[in-house]
């Protein structure tokens, strides 16, 4: 399965150790792609040791081969989209091996519905020629053989793969597709991006039930109903990912920084935490607070985590110093930036507060908790009214 739900355009931050570069693009395997790797090897090398006779280190040995295939068949899907993704001068950053398939970041969404189409529909071409070419193989090698029985499974893999990931729902590739149609007709991406979403949701909730009613029937086993409970886990997850970032996007033109910029209130170096807290709760507006030196310049700013994590009764005795980062260690946001700028920044730059400048001079410090409340309103984040 090709997990490939839209994500920010952001330096990637996921964990995975690095294979290496397949034609300029660099490879990375999730931890997850371990307890693949041990499950298929034990389940298919005690397959082939018992319908091909082979002794137990030659049976496993087969399950790991037959493991690299499968990966490798993976990363030709993957392939298949970010070597068209470049084709068309969208830049690729990785691609990633997990435990359900894998996923292709790229450097910006696609700038046509059609581009967007051909992109997504790239990878399950190549699983369907895969499975095409892997199949003639098993119809001509010799029957009940190792290599035939790998060539089988690889064929029979790649082909549903092919028909699943055409399905059309978010973060499938069907639904990419589907979200390109959906685009083309509504002229608005995050709106097609919503409605795939939900077409996935649908998806995933069809192959639960599917997969409960055959486990009723003893048509499943309990570990064949475990695996398609987590496909279609994974599946909702992804869609709500998709549907909650195209909602997010589309109100980026409500990001202004200067309005979202808290007034800076500063104190002298030295000032207990309580007074400086104190000074801070007498404004009307919130403040961030912030250390100036003896000359009135602006040296550090207050961690408000830090702050709220000293107990009341120290805070007297606590220089506000102690709890403040310098100006350096902060990040900073023109205040020109976009909404999108804004958020690739955060998003590169993970912390809870910003400092907003206009050249060298501070207007003002963004707390992440105030875009987020923009971007994402209260009842949406805690599951209310959408």
């Amino acid at each position: 399965m090709d997990d490939t739900p839209d994500r920010p355009r952001r330096p990637s931050v996921r964990r995975g150790r690095r294979l290496g570069r397949v034609l300029g693009v660099p490879v990375y395997a999730s931890p997850s792609m371990v307890l693949l790797a041990l499950v298929v090897t034990v389940v298919y090398g005690g397959y082939a040791r018992a319908e091909l006779g082979l002794p137990d280190p030659m049976g496993y040995l087969v399950g790991f081969g037959f493991v690299l295939c499968l990966l490798a068949s993976v990363l030709l899907h993957e392939l298949g989209h970010a070597l068209t993704a470049r084709h068309y001068g969208i830049g690729v950053r990785r691609i990633t091996l997990e435990l359900l398939g894998g996923w292709t970041e790229m450097d910006s969404d696609a700038p046509t519905p059609r581009i967007d189409a051909l992109v997504s529909l790239a990878g399950p071409a190549v699983s369907l020629l895969l499975g095409a070419l892997a199949t003639a193989a098993a119809v001509a090698l010799p029957d009940r053989t190792v290599i035939e029985q790998v060539a089988f499974q690889i064929a029979a893999s790649n082909v549903i793969v092919t028909v699943f990931n055409v399905l059309p729902g978010l973060p499938l590739d069907g639904g990419r597709a589907l979200r390109a149609g959906m685009w083309a007709l509504l002229r608005d991406r995050n709106r097609a991006t919503v409605v795939a979403g939900w077409a996935g949701r649908g998806i995933a909730a069809s192959t639960a039930m599917f997969a409960l009613g055959l486990y009723q029937l003893r048509l499943f086993t309990l570990f064949g109903l475990a695996f398609v409970l987590l496909v279609a886990g994974t599946l909702w997850q992804g869609a709500g990912q998709s549907i909650r970032l195209a909602r997010m996007t589309r109100r980026f033109p409500l990001v202004d920084l200067e309005e979202l910029a808290r007034p800076v209130l500063a104190v002298p170096s030295g000032t207990p935490l309580a007074e400086a807290q104190r000074r801070a709760g007498e404004t009307q507006r919130p403040h961030a607070l912030a250390v100036a030196d003896a000359a009135g310049r602006l040296v550090a700013l207050v961690d408000a985590r830090s702050a709220a994590a000293v107990p009341a009764q120290r805070r007297p005795w606590v220089a506000v110093d102690t709890v403040a980062r310098g100006l350096a260690a902060v990040p900073a946001l023109p205040v020109e930036l976009s909404g999108e700028q804004v958020v690739h920044a955060v998003q590169a730059h993970p912390g809870a507060q910003y400092l907003v400048t206009a050249g060298e001079d501070v207007l003002g410090v963004l707390h992440v908790g105030d875009l987020a409340e923009v971007l994402e309103p209260q009842g949406r984040r805690r599951g209310g009214p959408r």
